[in-house]
């Protein structure tokens, strides 16, 4: 039986790494790290698969939105940022024998026109859709299949 497959909207600051990076990135590929938010773990941990497509969102910019398209390339494995002590997302409670993060691998798969924050907001059809709920501070979140269908047929452009 084919697995479901499921919609992802996965939030990254531009300054730090934007679709632009993900475009140059080797082989167009890269780990998604540094996630510490249970939840988002285990988005990736428990959900995410190889092939589930993904919304690259630009957060905490001057104007957060859609930037372009990517897709889960790899089923979850350790962060291991959470093992180094020299960086910013090091856990010392984590250890190699029982990690507590996880990433998947994501590729780039095509920029498009920014697709604005307000522009979702003013869509009725996306009135659910979990980025906008109140106090929603997800860096991933689950997107419907109509959501999903919604932004990349009537928001999207190449």
């Amino acid at each position: 039986m084919p697995k479901p497959t499921r919609y992802w909207l996965m939030k990254s600051e531009p300054d730090e790494f934007s679709i632009d990076d993900l475009a140059n990135a080797p082989e167009q590929r890269t780990p998604w790290f540094g996630v510490r938010n249970y939840q988002a773990r285990n988005f990736m941990r428990d959900l995410m698969q190889p092939g589930d497509p993904v919304l690259f969102y630009h957060s905490s910019c001057p104007e957060p939105g859609i930037a372009g398209l990517a897709e889960v390339c790899s089923t979850s494995y350790p962060d291991q940022t959470q093992f180094d002590a020299k960086s910013k997302y090091y856990d010392a409670k984590a250890t190699q024998e029982s990690p507590r993060w996880m990433n998947v691998d994501v590729k780039f798969v095509r920029k498009t026109v920014l697709v604005p924050l307000d522009a979702l907001r003013k869509a009725e059809a996306l009135a659910e859709m979990q980025i906008l709920r109140r106090g929603n501070r997800l860096s991933i979140t689950p997107v419907s299949a109509a959501e999903w269908r919604y932004i990349t047929t009537n928001l999207m452009r190449a």
